[in-house]
């Protein structure tokens, strides 16, 4: 795989630095709430992201939601802190306890079991994979971690994607495996330079299935992109803060698009735009003072997950299923 293109991105904000801390702060903000959000979420957290943020910045409880939803977020937030601490070590530094430290986190006043390693075999309802065997763990878990101790010839984001499937494919806590797997993940990443990987909830269905495909002996090309693309999709968050003229960009301010700016980027009338809004397929971002709908740049990326799922005969319903659309 070809890592020219976001290893270019990366030098190009290395050539910022030191970077603004007002900036710093203002990214750190965003990703905190993006990256509790989306991996929650991913694993069927039903908190939204405005409940999320509420939670994290006002440290307020959210009515009709559940205590393990809640700590949920608190611990993925601590744990993002506590995986910073490793930003001025090396990959290979990464030791068995970090992991199961920092699965503690994640499940900390949720499982008796957190922080370790599963004695009863597990299984993920509706998939073919299946995990070792809990007596096998702790060497398959020793292995993955000498395995880390010595590679220095891969590149940092092929390696953070490795040890992210190696620790999902072992499986090696009873619950917490996805949330650690992508939290050591960005752990490798952060630690090699890199800003961390954001996995979107939308591409929760490709994620699984090129995750269960590679497991499965089939190839890794799908998992591969949809890691790299988390990775440049952070990276070009980044360089749109930094580049911006008066230094005051924010993820928040990415372009949006009318309706039929969308509808002609997606080649859709206006009215199915207007109708799979209606029925909660696609949301609207913001609006105009004059109260005209506006749609991100995401939302080009859902359209064409919809389209390619209509044309397989699925109905709206279905779609709402496969894509996790609460």
């Amino acid at each position: 795989m070809d890592y020219t293109t976001v290893s270019q991105k990366k030098q190009k904000i290395e050539g910022f630095r030191p970077l603004p801390p007002a900036l710093i702060k203002n990214l750190d903000d965003w990703f905190r709430i993006e990256l509790t959000y989306n991996s929650n979420a991913i694993e069927g957290n039903t908190l939204s992201r405005s409940e999320t943020a509420v939670i994290i910045e006002k440290g307020l409880t959210v009515g009709g939601k559940s205590l393990r939803e809640h700590l949920e977020t608190t611990n993925h937030v601590r744990a993002l802190e506590w995986i910073k601490t490793f930003s001025t070590k090396k990959p290979k530094d990464i030791t068995e306890q970090d992991i199961l430290d920092l699965q503690g986190i994640i499940l900390k006043g949720i499982d008796d079991n957190a922080g370790r390693y599963r004695n009863i075999r597990v299984k993920i309802s509706e998939s073919a994979v299946i995990f070792p065997s809990p007596q096998r763990v702790p060497d398959l878990m020793a292995g993955l971690i000498d395995w880390l101790s010595t590679e220095d010839q891969m590149h940092p984001i092929e390696l953070a994607g490795e040890a992210h499937f190696r620790l999902v494919s072992i499986h090696p806590f009873v619950d917490g495996n996805g949330r650690t797997a992508r939290l050591l993940l960005n752990m490798i990443l952060m630690t090699s330079g890199y800003p961390p990987a954001l996995i979107r909830k939308e591409d929760r269905f490709a994620y699984i299935d090129a995750l269960e495909k590679a497991q499965l002996g089939g190839p890794r090309d799908d998992y591969d992109q949809i890691i790299m693309k988390a990775v440049d999709r952070s990276l070009d968050i980044y360089l749109k803060a930094l580049e911006d003229k008066d230094g005051k960009a924010t993820p928040e301010k990415a372009p949006h698009l009318r309706i039929g700016q969308l509808a002609k980027q997606v080649q859709e009338t206006s009215s199915t735009i207007r109708y799979w809004t209606k029925e909660g397929l696609i949301r609207i971002a913001d609006k105009t003072p004059a109260g005209y709908q506006l749609y991100s740049m995401e939302t080009i990326e859902r359209i064409k997950q919809i389209k390619a799922l209509k044309e397989q005969r699925y109905t709206l319903n279905e779609i709402k299923k496969i894509l996790d659309i609460e």
